[in-house]
């Protein structure tokens, strides 16, 4: 069995509540809930969040991610008085969660103001085993004298989304002595939620129910003995549905006695069989590194974790929102984050769980057909925010302009139509990792034809040669400009591969045909200068350039805007994120090594890196180009954007496509792993910080197991795989090492041309 990590919460402070609600969310896909602490503390942000269920609160909001009832509070009355870590002393405590059964616990010893000491333990999990539940056990213990102690939990629908309320309360009931059940309708009644709840405690007092101001409640009282604990053990079980296949009084009433089941199991159990299901989960897909700071590790278990809890792999319609299911930041809306930054690590662990985000969008499309069509051009034109449907989410307006007063409107989904190809570029790569020629024939070939299609129709003329313009890349401090590279060269793979796939599966369409080789012929790409640097737009290096040393050393912040306007901003050689350097991350194969080294140092001191996103694919980029000292640092900067000391860094939700950049800093940097011409490769360079790296990986019909040392590589695969190690063709067959100084295989006898670095 592995051992795993734990991510501790390393004291209580008022201040980073909201980051540690969110960076210790338990999750399973289907269902998340915040890491909130059981008693109320103001500022507090408690959420639990279902994938797919959206709702749109008035006319001039947009859909977002519906904040559920709260079910987690628990308000505790010691001796009269109402228990808060603001008041009294804490003695002893300790919070984690646990990556091994996902379970997050917390132990406190504390005193009152009156001198008397209590013991409080609480524990809680998401379970992996059965999506709709969660289980949660809490616990006193009076530790000086008897106590009088009132406990109160239940459903609480008062529940909103940063003040919008998005259900109507349809029931609430008790069953017995122990459930309670509460109905709820979103307003457009598109979703009907039901949330049932068993409340048992370890010792008798006097119980009572009450349902006041849309809150279903339990509350016990009783007086307990010295050193005697009291324990609240709480079930409780989230359905939703959008379709009416059965009555609502029979879907509430499966809805009970699936909890009642459960509620039987009991928290020990529950535990043990999510415990196990997580095991399969860690043995697919665990990055172990021995390392000289062991929070290297604890970021790979962090970002593996949130990689799985915010992945809906039991429903193709719904997909990752840019917080997963950890909070309410970006209304819980979809971007190109899941293709580009979050798809590769399930491609490479799990690619049925790839195929079903590719799917997200393949049933999407009548939407980005429409947003297409309403634009004036052909094809498919996905949005830049997404929620259930295909319809453009991204709110019209944004920040208010530092120079005007006006509120400014939002570029991105007017413009930053590099998702259409970044969609495209991820349905290739799946395609490439897996040879899945009945998702490619039904569905891929369909998205990559009508992402195609808007290109054609979307590029201008001029002078002869077709040019795009008018538009947003990676970059999005750079607005409305033309010849974007990276949006022009990830237009162009798009084209071809649609033309490639088309030929291979004998797709017949001579109109489309005939449009898609003349723009593969006549697209400007813009070309690198003498020392490789690639121009990010048109105009970008005629632009002034300033000192932007103050702004990268508080990156994230956006601290530049403070300064100028984004008007200004974008009059100036400066970058909110990797552009070109991503172009060349995306595309390895079209660029040398000497352009992707030119285009790193020329790019990175203009960039501030304001997105999570930017620093570890430098990183990679380093990587690739030898230089793991840099890429190292990268690295450990991306990861610590949640993790590090910033107690703000992360209170409307994690940054999630940030743990997939973990996971490919590791994998696509330090391992080398790549895709190029279909076929695998590996150039591994650790970082001098790191002894060994192993993980497992999955490549077509093989599983992998890879383990990488400074001057070795050790494969173990269950069937036959050719890859390219080092630049040089090797078969790995059952376990083989290959040593970097002389690549021999040391038990063969064969030795083979010798390599000292990357090609």
């Amino acid at each position: 069995m592995l051992t795993l990590t734990t991510l501790t919460d390393p004291a209580f402070c008022p201040h980073s509540l909201n980051k540690y609600a969110s960076v210790m969310a338990c999750g399973n896909g289907y269902l998340g809930v915040r890491a909130a602490h059981e008693e109320d503390y103001t500022g507090q942000t408690r959420g639990m969040y279902l994938a797919g269920v959206y709702h749109r609160a008035g006319r001039h909001d947009t859909n977002e991610l519906v904040n559920l009832p709260d079910v987690m509070a628990v308000g505790l009355q010691l001796d009269g008085e109402n228990f808060t870590l603001l008041a009294g002393e804490i003695l002893s405590w300790q919070r984690e969660l646990r990556f091994a059964s996902g379970e997050l616990c917390r132990h406190v010893i504390w005193r009152s103001a009156s001198g008397a000491r209590f013991c409080i333990e609480s524990r809680r999990f998401v379970s992996l085993d059965q999506l709709p539940v969660l289980a949660q056990q809490f616990s006193v213990t009076p530790l000086d004298a008897p106590a009088q102690i009132s406990l109160t939990t239940g459903i609480d629908a008062t529940q909103t989304n940063s003040g919008r309320q998005h259900l109507d309360e349809v029931s609430v009931r008790v069953y017995g002595e122990q459930s309670l059940q509460g109905i709820y309708e979103t307003q457009d009644q598109s979703t009907e939620v039901v949330i049932s709840a068993s409340c048992q405690f370890s010792l008798p007092g006097e119980r009572c129910f009450t349902a006041k101001n849309r809150r279903l409640s339990c509350h016990h009282a009783l007086t307990v003995a010295q050193g005697q604990t009291v324990t609240l053990e709480k079930i409780v079980r989230v359905a939703h549905r959008h379709e009416q296949a059965i009555s609502p009084a029979t879907f509430a009433k499966n809805a009970m006695n699936a909890l009642q089941t459960c509620a039987v199991l009991g928290y020990e159990k529950l535990l043990e069989e999510t415990t196990r299901a997580w095991q399969k989960r860690w043995d697919t897909s665990r990055v172990a590194v021995s390392a000289d700071d062991p929070q290297d590790q604890v970021a790979l278990d962090y970002a593996v974790w949130h990689l799985h809890a915010m992945t809906p792999e039991h429903d193709e319609r719904c997909s990752i929102a840019a917080k997963g299911l950890t909070g309410e930041g970006y209304k819980g809306h979809v971007f190109w984050d899941t293709e580009i930054f979050l798809l590769p690590f399930h491609l490479f662990t799990r690619p049925q769980v790839a195929r079903s985000l590719l799917r997200y969008r393949w049933l999407n499309l009548p939407g980005a057909r429409e947003k297409a069509r309403r634009n004036g051009w052909p094809g498919a034109l996905f949005p830049w925010e997404s929620a259930a449907s295909g319809d453009e989410e991204t709110p019209e307006f944004a920040a208010i302009n530092i120079r005007t007063g006006l509120r400014q409107k939002v570029a991105s989904a007017l413009a930053e139509h590099h998702i259409v190809a970044d969609i495209a570029w991820a349905v290739v790569a799946y395609w490439q990792a897996t040879h899945d020629d009945d998702f490619m024939r039904k569905e891929g070939l369909t998205l990559l034809i009508e992402t195609a299609m808007f290109w054609t129709g979307r590029a201008t003329e001029v002078e002869g040669r077709l040019e795009i313009h008018d538009v947003i890349g990676p970059d999005e401090y750079t607005e409305h400009v033309n010849n974007n590279a990276y949006t022009n060269y990830m237009a162009w793979h798009n084209v071809a591969h649609a033309l490639t796939f088309m030929q291979k599966f004998n797709r017949q369409d001579a109109s489309f045909t005939r449009a898609a080789s003349d723009f593969l012929q006549r697209l400007w790409l813009p070309p690198a200068d003498a020392q490789g640097v690639i121009p990010q737009d048109d105009t970008f290096l005629s632009k002034p350039v300033i000192d932007l040393s103050r702004y990268k050393a508080h990156a994230g912040k956006q601290t530049v805007l403070l300064d100028y306007s984004r008007a200004e901003v974008n009059a100036m050689q400066i970058l909110k994120q990797a552009d070109v350097v991503m172009l060349t991350y995306l595309l390895p194969a079209h660029f040398t090594r000497q352009q992707c080294q030119a285009n790193l140092a020329f790019y990175e001191p203009r960039t501030i890196h304001d997105s999570s996103l930017s620093k570890v694919i430098h990183g990679i980029v380093a990587a690739r180009c030898g230089d793991t000292t840099r890429a190292y640092d990268f690295w450990r900067s991306g990861a610590s954007i949640d993790l590090g000391d910033d107690p703000h860094s992360s209170d409307d939700g994690i940054h999630a496509a940030a743990t997939g950049a973990i996971w490919s800093g590791v994998i696509q940097g330090f391992a080398g792993l790549d895709i190029i011409d279909g076929e695998l490769q590996l150039s591994p360079a650790l970082p001098v910080q790191w002894q060994r790296l192993s993980f497992p990986l999955r490549w077509r019909d093989a599983q992998l197991t890879l383990v990488i040392e400074h001057d070795a590589v050790t494969i173990n695969t269950t069937s036959s795989v050719a890859l390219q190690l080092w630049g040089l063709s090797v078969m790995a067959t059952g376990q083989q090492t290959w040593w970097r100084k002389d690549f021999s295989l040391p038990d063969s006898g064969t030795a083979t041309t010798a390599t000292e670095g990357k090609p």
